[in-house]
């Protein structure tokens, strides 16, 4: 069979008109690099917790305050009765902080144990003075990169006891940064802490890194790259380090893999066989399956949580006209689940409820069944958003007045802004597992 020139795949892109990172992304060659900026706006309620910095710590607290203070909750350490560091402190004078009206009161103290920092700590359900779960104690080893994770440790523990709902802030974002335009681009793959801090360079290649994705336990990401006058390939790399391992050598557009839930297939949409369509293989490399047999293009796939089934994109509705359909395993059946008259980039949440996915040009979020449940609007990038690891907050990357803007956003209220520095920012996604 004749194999596909690059220019075949992108007269193919053209047809579709599909969103660029649908199938062959190409950015304008003109395009400038843009700032990120960096902003905070906090949830707009009442105090819900009152939080007393750590006795003998100047490291975690700043990271607990700073994580807690970025979702629904409402964080205060100013103004305070006293400053205790344990229950014990609280006797005699719990009426005091009950007159204040601030459900949840957070404690605890550091110290230095054989080298390593302890850090006990407790939640205070102050209308009843009791410690909910009792104490609480974390040992991280005495160096800032340990210390930093332990505060977030820290801040899920906490938001999980007052909440209900484990938090989300020890996972970790991966994104792609590019620097020049045209044959001068270059990308690189970063990864983030949940809280836009602690950037690190994970790759960088000469040309284009399109559609990341991580394997569930965190420890590795695949991506595609297209060099100049090339194909685009899917790599598998570790994120502590060492070289990137080519999934895809096959003369097609081999783009948006996405991990099974046990982290030992990857799906991906490729046109080696001519028209994209759905492929698995093993995460190690080999022979991929054909999934998809329609007459249409068949693009971004994405694994249910649970690994019998699919969600993926394709025009088979008609000219300019992508939906998102859902592949069942056991069956082979295929479903339309969106309803809108342009879905693409489906993203499940982990307990696999909701879809993140892009209507039209606004990121959207959708249930199973494809009403959409939230609209965050044109973000001037065409991209959809990547859900937290508990679902209450997503990751997206926008262009606002010029600047890019890699925004972390509570679905229940609140929203920061991440990442600063400069360069194009793409494709953020957020870690299902925690370091």
């Amino acid at each position: 069979m004749k194999q596909l020139t690059l220019s075949t795949v992108r007269s193919i892109s053209n047809i579709l008109l599909f969103t660029p990172l649908l199938f062959v992304p190409i950015y304008s060659s003109t395009a400038a690099p843009i700032e990120i900026d960096v902003s905070t706006t906090a949830p707009r309620q009442q105090n819900q917790v009152a939080f007393v910095p750590f006795a003998g710590d100047s490291v975690l607290s700043p990271i607990v305050l700073n994580d807690l203070s970025k979702t629904e909750l409402k964080v205060t350490s100013q103004n305070l009765p006293q400053q205790p560091h344990s229950s014990g402190e609280l006797a005699g004078t719990l009426p005091v902080w009950q007159s204040m009206g601030i459900p949840y009161l957070v404690v605890g103290t550091t110290r230095s144990n054989r080298g390593k920092i302890v850090t006990d700590y407790e939640v205070i359900d102050v209308k009843s003075g009791r410690v909910i779960e009792g104490k609480q104690s974390l040992t991280a080893d005495n160096n800032r990169e340990s210390l930093r994770y332990a505060g977030h440790v820290i801040s899920d523990k906490v938001y999980e006891l007052i909440t209900g709902i484990p938090g989300d802030f020890s996972g970790r974002i991966a994104y792609i940064e590019e620097i020049g335009a045209g044959k001068e681009k270059v990308s690189r793959l970063k990864v983030i802490d949940a809280d836009g801090e602690n950037a690190k360079t994970i790759t960088e290649v000469a040309g284009s890194i399109f559609s990341p994705t991580w394997s569930p336990d965190g420890s590795r990401i695949a991506y595609s790259v297209q060099r100049d006058k090339s194909y685009p390939v899917i790599y598998v790399q570790n994120v502590s380090g060492g070289g990137a391992s080519a999934l895809t050598p096959f003369a097609g557009s081999n783009l948006s893999p996405s991990f099974s839930p046990d982290g030992s297939k990857i799906l991906f949409s490729s046109s080696f066989e001519g028209s994209a369509h759905i492929y698995e293989m093993s995460a190690s490399g080999g022979q991929p399956r054909r999934l998809t047999n329609w007459p249409s293009s068949e693009v971004q796939p994405s694994y249910a949580p649970d690994g019998k089934s699919f969600v993926f994109v394709s025009d088979r509705a008609g000219f300019n006209k992508p939906q998102i359909y859902r592949y069942e395993f056991g069956s082979g059946r295929t479903t339309k689940v969106s309803n809108s008259g342009y879905a693409t980039s489906p993203q499940y949440s982990s307990d696999g409820s909701q879809i993140a996915f892009l209507s039209g040009r606004s990121a959207a979020i959708m249930n199973n069944n494809g009403a959409v449940t939230a609209n965050l609007g044109n973000t001037g990038i065409d991209e959809a958003p990547s859900f937290s690891p508990n679902g209450k907050r997503v990751v997206y990357a926008s262009k606002q007045g010029g600047k890019g803007v890699l925004t972390i956003k509570s679905l229940n209220g609140g929203e920061a802004f991440g990442k600063s520095g400069q360069g194009v920012i793409r494709s953020p996604v957020w870690s299902s597992s925690p370091k």
